[in-house]
């Protein structure tokens, strides 16, 4: 599966470079204002922080929440007390695109992350030219090399790469790229199967100076509990924000 939704972002961004060359997407980028500071706003304190997802749907989950105004949503999630927020943009399984991220942008004052199948600094410098403060890499998707080019040219950007890992060598080689922000996804994306302790059996593994992110299995808030004692700085949260209350329940995550 995660073989299948990466080769079709890689897809659909080689259709987008059709009518938008990497020479003007690079463009675009560069003449971005400079990207906000994820580390500072995601960096460990007396309490949980939560990265809020905007997501309409999933491959496991199916059709999560029409969201006809994302913008408007990342304003509630900003008024809950969300230190960034998480923009889908994957359109054939999740229902995003990057003119999401736009709208996100512009509305809050928050990081923004471009969260999608990123394997090519096209995809890279489309995050930077919608605005991005912060772009999801998944270790499994990618071989060292490339894994390794995107990083840089993230950072290169001003951005911030959140390293994805879900095992304990792919955490290791987030840490030999110096990443300062990386994630344990509870959900195996091989097969969309759920193992909410995996964060906690590779906490220990993170490196000293990184800042420790769990994603996926959050429903409420005894689940943000669950990761805070095993460690976690950081909740990454979707579905529990696009189907119900999500300034309530984020104050109540928070309140953790």
């Amino acid at each position: 599966m995660l073989s299948e939704l990466t080769a079709n972002a890689v897809a659909d961004s080689l259709a987008r470079r059709e009518t938008r060359s990497l020479a003007e997407v690079e463009r675009a980028a560069l003449a971005r204002p400079a990207p906000l500071d994820a580390l500072e706003a995601l960096k460990p304190a007396d309490h949980v922080k939560v990265i809020a997802e905007i997501k309409r749907s999933s491959p496991s989950r199916g059709a999560l929440a029409q969201i006809a105004d994302p913008a408007a949503l990342a304003r509630s999630y900003e008024l809950g007390g969300a230190s960034a927020i998480s923009v889908l943009t994957e359109g054939r399984r999740f229902g995003g695109s990057l003119a999401d991220l736009e709208e996100v942008r512009a509305a809050v004052a928050l990081p923004v992350l471009r969260k999608d199948f990123i394997a090519t600094p096209y995809q890279v410098l489309e995050a930077r030219a919608a605005g991005a403060d912060l772009v999801l890499l998944i270790v499994a998707a990618l071989d060292d090399d490339t894994l390794r080019e995107l990083f840089d040219l993230i950072v290169s950007l001003g951005m911030t790469p959140l390293v994805e890992t879900h095992s304990a060598a792919e955490l290791d080689r987030a840490s030999a790229l110096g990443a300062r922000l990386i994630g344990v996804n509870a959900r195996d994306l091989s097969n969309f199967e759920l193992d909410r302790d995996l964060f906690g059996r590779l906490a220990e593994r993170f490196p000293d100076r990184a800042i420790r992110v769990a994603e996926s299995a959050v429903l409420s808030a005894a689940d943000v509990a669950h990761y805070r004692a095993a460690g976690a700085d950081v909740v990454l949260v979707g579905e529990a924000l696009v189907t119900g209350d999500p300034i309530a329940n984020l104050r109540a995550f928070l309140a953790v």
